[in-house]
């Protein structure tokens, strides 16, 4: 069923005593991939805008992000599943949890690693009110958080004219997409995937979006990254595989989406920049097993929001690496953004019914 808005918002009163005022269930509406991506393509330089607030929520306490919890499967050891709740509030006010996969076998088989839903809950009655398709809502929050970054972590140097993707999955796509929408170009852009074909692929997008630069397919990670100003990890690398310092000598800033790309010396010579310190601090992450190889958290500078705020000063002389975990929070803010966008599409598409045993005694 598809309604408007006005219809959408007739949700059914339950009174919870005689004297209380009712309760309000909300209608349960769910929401495609195409009408996630048709409420969020083109709108690139907003979504950074909405992440940034997001961040400035949570910085601020108004939010609510518990860890991130892993489902494996001992027959399935590279496969996970993984849930991330949390709660927002400023205008966004809105609980849910990211039920996400990673099924890196997928791409053998031609279909993406990544799937999820994300489901929003009501902060007044707890009710779930929409389920989201999530796995471009998961991409666009990741590449407006990097894009983010890319712009707070320049502020203070020459920008970047030298760009490049070591790992060409969905994620590189985004984010250059992201790089793009919101003003950023460059003169080169370096290409590195363990997969000829991927990097191909990826070459093919650089080429058909319009591009400018000069597209560079690298047979080595060190040309890579010797090559780059602005290097972006992409990758599903589970350990550290990048470990010699002198390929960063010329202190590029890293945007570290993958986490586990660097190893600690690296994020130890490094000015460090996370999302949030104790999520990132976990699961084996690069600035994890720098934390366990020192027994401190020194080498962490401090948050993006912090950067954003300008209670931290990067230094010249160093590389610079944003290694962010992923928030539930951002997930929440972009879910929002596209729920409110399909209702005012006059799109939204409500499961009559779904809610049925209303009254406690029926």
């Amino acid at each position: 069923m598809t309604i408007s808005r006005p219809a959408a918002a007739a949700p059914t009163a339950v009174p919870t005593s005689a004297t209380a005022e009712p309760h309000v269930v909300p209608p349960f509406a769910v929401i495609s991939g195409v009408q996630v991506q048709q409420a969020l393509q083109g709108h690139e330089k907003q979504i950074i805008e909405l992440v940034g607030a997001a961040y400035r929520l949570h910085g601020a306490g108004d939010s609510v992000n518990p860890p991130s919890y892993f489902l494996r499967f001992p027959d399935r050891p590279s496969s996970r599943i993984i849930a991330l709740p949390a709660s927002i509030g400023g205008d966004l006010r809105v609980d849910g949890v990211k039920w996400i996969s990673s099924f890196p076998e997928n791409v053998q088989a031609g279909i993406p690693r990544a799937s999820a839903v994300l489901i929003l809950n009501d902060q007044d009655t707890g009710y779930p009110f929409a389920c989201l398709e999530s796995s471009i809502i998961s991409a666009t929050r990741t590449a407006a958080s990097a894009a983010l970054a890319a712009d707070q972590l320049t502020r203070n140097r020459d920008r970047p004219t030298r760009i490049g993707f070591f790992g060409t999955g969905l994620i590189a796509r985004y984010i250059h997409t992201f790089l793009a929408g919101s003003g950023w170009s460059f003169d080169e852009i370096g290409v590195h995937d363990l997969s000829a074909d991927s990097a191909a692929g990826f070459r093919c997008y650089l080429e058909q979006s319009g591009t400018t630069g000069r597209i560079t397919v690298h047979d080595s990670a060190e040309g890579l990254i010797r090559g780059s100003d602005l290097v972006v990890f992409a990758t599903v690398a589970g350990a550290p595989h990048v470990s010699d310092l002198a390929w960063f000598s010329h202190n590029p800033v890293v945007l570290h989406v993958s986490l586990r790309d660097l190893a600690p010396e690296i994020i130890l010579a490094s000015a460090n920049i996370v999302d949030d310190v104790e999520h990132c601090l976990k699961a084996n992450t690069s600035p994890h097993l720098a934390e366990q190889l020192t027994g401190d958290r020194s080498f962490l500078l401090g948050t993006l929001d912090d950067v954003m705020a300008g209670r931290v000063t990067l230094p010249d002389g160093r590389p610079v690496v944003f290694s962010p975990f992923g928030l539930g929070v951002l997930d929440l803010a972009v879910g929002k953004y596209v729920y409110d966008e399909v209702v005012r599409s006059e799109e939204l598409h409500v499961i009559d019914d779904f809610f049925h045993e209303l009254r406690r005694y029926g």
